[in-house]
Formats: structure tokens, sequence, C-alpha cells
């Protein structure tokens, strides 16, 4: 059976989440999810958590709490959410807290499985690691927190923030936004190069 999985902007089930603001989610869900990727030991592709833009959602501000301590929250402006692998947290049964600017019912965690950090050239051979550790990371979580079926990734999302060209061998492309490289060009192409270095680099499925 094929698998449509976790990769781009799947929301998570924390019941909590439709509670007033401010928004206060389990860190142990987290944590499991992070267990995930730091059981693989993956050099090139990371799991990133992030708030949605969507419904005019924004994060002020965050932090970390047990019952003795506080710590603030990383958050960029794109409203990634930088969580450490703490087991003492998940033991503490710490909380993420967000204060968010509109209602907090209509705010959305998102996970993305992305290479860890970009670059403007890439050999075949990188590009197909990040591949090669995308489709292992997905395998992994498979199992977690549920069943999911899946075939292999059909390419990769070179995702820009506006216009971009990007250079496969001899062959130049303009791209606005995003540009889909499929398995087929990437088992084909010796180096590809970008104008600018990608803003996210994620896996793509063919519906």
């Amino acid at each position: 059976m094929k698998k449509q999985l976790l990769f781009s902007c799947i929301l998570l089930g924390f019941a909590s989440a439709s509670q007033a603001a401010p928004i206060s989610l389990e860190y142990q869900g987290f944590y499991q999810r992070l267990k995930q990727v730091n059981k693989g030991n993956y050099q090139l592709v990371e799991l990133a958590f992030s708030v949605s833009k969507a419904n005019g959602c924004h994060v002020n501000s965050g932090t970390i709490t047990t019952e003795k301590d506080s710590f603030p929250l990383t958050i960029t402006k794109d409203q990634r959410l930088f969580l450490p692998y703490d087991s003492q947290l998940k033991s503490d049964r710490a909380l993420i807290n967000l204060d968010v600017q509109g209602s907090a019912d209509t705010c959305a965690i998102a996970m993305q499985v992305r290479a860890k950090n970009t670059k403007q050239e890439y050999s075949q051979s990188e590009l197909q690691q990040v591949a090669d550790e995308m489709n292992a990371l997905l395998d992994r979580m498979q199992g977690f927190p549920m069943r999911y079926f899946a075939a292999d990734i059909a390419g990769l999302n070179l995702e820009f923030d506006g216009d971009a060209t990007v250079y496969i061998d001899d062959k130049a492309i303009p791209v606005t936004g995003t540009y889909r490289l499929t398995t087929s060009e990437l088992n084909d192409l010796s180096r590809l190069k970008t104008s600018v270095a990608p803003k996210v680099i994620s896996p793509w499925t063919a519906k």
C-alpha cells in the first residue's frame, strides 16, 4: 500500500491545542517523535516543528515549564519551535506553553521532515543521501503513534523565498517558490546548483 505520511505540515493531535490562550501542550508528545529521529542518528535530515500562520495565528513567545522550572523557548520568525530532546523533561511532565495572538483554537502545530541545512551546490551522491535518510526516517516513524503505510518518496521539494534559478548540470530552470526534483531527475543528474540556497528541502510525494 502507498504511504501518505508525515512530511508536509501534518497536524499533531494534542487535545489541549484547542484550549484558550495561552496554548499548553504536553512535551511528551514531541519527545516521542524526537526519539524516533534520535534512534536513527541521521546526519543530513531532521524533524522540524512549527506553528502554522494560517488563520492569523501568531506566536508572541513560548516557554517550557515543569512544576519547578521554566525555560524560554526558541521560536523563529517562521514560527519554528526548537525543542530539546530531554528525557528528564519527559519524566517531569513538562509543558510547551505558547502565547499566541488571535484565537488559540485556530492555531495548529505541524511537523515536517527536512534537510538539516541547505546550500547552493550538491553532488548527486549528497542529494541521494538526503533522500535516502528521509525515506529511512519516514519508515521508522510508520509505527508511531499509529500504523502508517507508505511507498518511497517521489523526490525532493526545494523551497525558495521567491524567485530563483535551479541548474541541473548545464540546464538552467527558472523557479518561483518551489521546485520539485523527481527521483528520476535525481538519479540522472551529476550536480545541482541554485542561485540562492533553498530555504527548505523536504520530501515530495506524488498523490
